[in-house]
């Protein structure tokens, strides 16, 4: 066997396994010598060999595994028995109990108590649980759990906190114990999907275990379709992307199909977590992924999610970029088990999304869309992206003005308190200069470029933000006041999810009084 442990110490799973069936009959006599008691033993040696796992790296010499494992099933024998000295009675014993007898009402109580503890606690997330579990309903220390879970004592005590805060109680400990038999902890087994690879590289640092994928795409800037997997579909996006924003051709469509690829093989992870956050650009990503998820079947998988929009601390939060990995690591297990609620409403968020009719969007956010908490903010302001029935622009561009005429002119400053002010959208540099870039145009540009870079794709151009001026036009102004109309006066031909905007007349646009997406009557006569 001592091949198979210098496997486990370079992190081959599989030579575990072999080492688990070689030493299982072995652990589980040694630790029913010492509790006396089939299904204990069987508890204990789990743990131990969990353990073990763990702790492998702790090992010196393989020579020297019978007896170090040894010690440690010998050392969950002694935690079961230490838990055995609680007081612990079984509700099914409590019953039959002639030491203290219940009557009908406080059994009634008992049974009521101890449904509301299960519910409340189930509804924690799984690394929650753990630390409850071995905590509160065991009695292990914070150190000794830290070990055990090779978890940092304050990630651990943040995930006890944020336990204490959800269940707002202190938990009936001795009734509880014979409930909770079983150690939970992420490793290999998991995949972390995230929006971005500044993120994905805190996370490698020791946050998670498991593999990380990476999401890469733009959703909220140019068509979007149902299934953006389609050869055209993707082909005409890929275009669209270059020609606007500068994305090369190739690599957008190289990286969509490794991705994707990925993403199919999903099924064969035991645990799999979302990490997004409130702002337009996850909101659609994760849209996307529940409607993929949603039509896909994956009995043995767990899906999780863990989405935010805020910090302690941080009085702007932006996304989780703004974390570091110590941060980072105080939110690693807070994820919650996704339902079917969730799966359900994402899906119709991305249907709508993708839809030529705006107003099936419009519907959604009439509904209840609490399943996903961060959705109707972002959404909303995306359809308020629309041009407006006041004078044709959207939100981006009715900011912009509104901050040229307080007297900011450096396209970069404009970019960051846009963008502070509109965090809800999470618009990257790209996708505001193509803004600036196209209000500029036309026969009657909305504001003037001084210094602008323009870059060349194959396609098309894009614009740097940097060391460039803004200036607002005087036709600028008018439209800003709500005295002309930017769409009639200029036209547009732009894209707003699966919506083609187009010409001086467009069928669409936000109801700023109203709050809604509308259907327009054609404005005959105007110029």
């Amino acid at each position: 066997m001592l091949e198979y442990i210098e496997e486990v110490k370079r992190g081959e799973q599989q030579a575990f396994e072999q080492i688990v069936k070689h030493y299982t009959v072995m652990a589980n006599a040694v630790a029913y010598e010492k509790l006396h008691d089939f299904q204990l033993a069987e508890d204990a040696v789990q743990e131990a060999f969990t353990e073990a796992y763990l702790h492998i790296d702790k090992l010196r010499t393989p020579a020297a595994f019978p007896g170090w494992f040894k010690s440690i099933v010998e050392r969950q024998c002694y935690r079961m028995l230490r838990r055995k000295k609680h007081l612990v009675v079984p509700y099914a014993d409590a019953e039959q109990s002639a030491v203290s007898p219940l009557n009908v009402s406080e059994l009634m109580e008992r049974r009521e108590l101890q449904q509301m503890v299960h519910h409340s606690i189930s509804s924690l997330t799984s690394n929650m649980r753990i630390a409850v579990q071995l905590f509160y309903l065991q009695g292990y220390s914070i150190p000794e759990i830290s070990g055990f879970l090779n978890v940092s004592v304050p990630v651990l005590k943040k995930r006890l906190f944020d336990a204490r805060r959800k269940l707002k109680q202190a938990l009936p400990v001795a009734d509880l114990i014979s409930v909770f038999n079983h150690l939970y902890e992420g490793g290999e087994g998991m995949l972390h999907i995230v929006n971005g690879d500044y993120v994905a590289e805190k996370l490698r640092q020791g946050v998670v275990k498991g593999d990380i994928l990476v999401w890469r795409e733009v959703y909220p800037h140019g068509p979007v379709f149902r299934n953006p997997a389609e050869s055209e579909h993707r082909t005409f996006r890929a275009t669209y992307l270059e020609q606007t924003i500068g994305v090369p051709h190739a690599e957008f469509i190289q990286s969509s199909e490794v991705q994707e690829k990925m993403l199919a093989e999903c099924h064969k992870y035991k645990e799999i977590v979302l990490w997004f956050e409130h702002d337009l650009f996850d909101q659609v990503m994760l849209a996307y992924l529940l409607d993929w998820f949603a039509r896909q079947s994956m009995p043995e998988t767990t899906l999780n999610l863990l989405c935010i929009g805020s910090y302690p601390g941080i009085e702007l939060f932006r996304g989780l970029g703004q974390l570091s990995t110590e941060q980072l690591s105080t939110i690693s297990g807070t994820w919650r088990t996704i339902r079917t609620e969730e799966l359900e409403l994402g899906s119709a968020f991305w249907q709508a999304y993708t839809s030529q009719d705006p107003e099936k969007l419009q519907q959604l956010l009439n509904n209840d869309t609490s399943a996903l908490p961060f959705a109707h903010d972002a959404f909303k302001h995306h359809l308020a992206q629309f041009p407006s029935t006041f004078n044709g622009l959207g939100i981006v561009e009715q900011t912009t003005l509104t901050m040229l005429h307080a007297g900011m002119s450096p396209s970069y400053d404009l970019f960051k308190h846009v963008g502070d002010q509109l965090h809800v959208l999470g618009m990257g540099d790209l996708q505001y200069g193509h803004i600036l870039r196209r209000m500029a145009q036309g026969s009657h540009p909305l504001i003037e470029l001084h210094g602008a870079e323009e870059i060349l794709a194959n396609n098309g151009t894009y614009m740097s933000l940097q060391n460039c001026e803004v200036l607002m036009t005087p036709f600028g102004n008018r439209v800003m006041e709500g005295q002309e109309d930017w769409v009639t006066r200029n036209g547009i031909d732009e894209w707003y999810g699966g919506v083609h905007v187009q010409g001086h007349d467009p069928a669409w646009r936000w109801n700023i009084e109203e709050q809604r997406i509308v259907r327009e009557s054609p404005r005959c006569g105007e110029e």
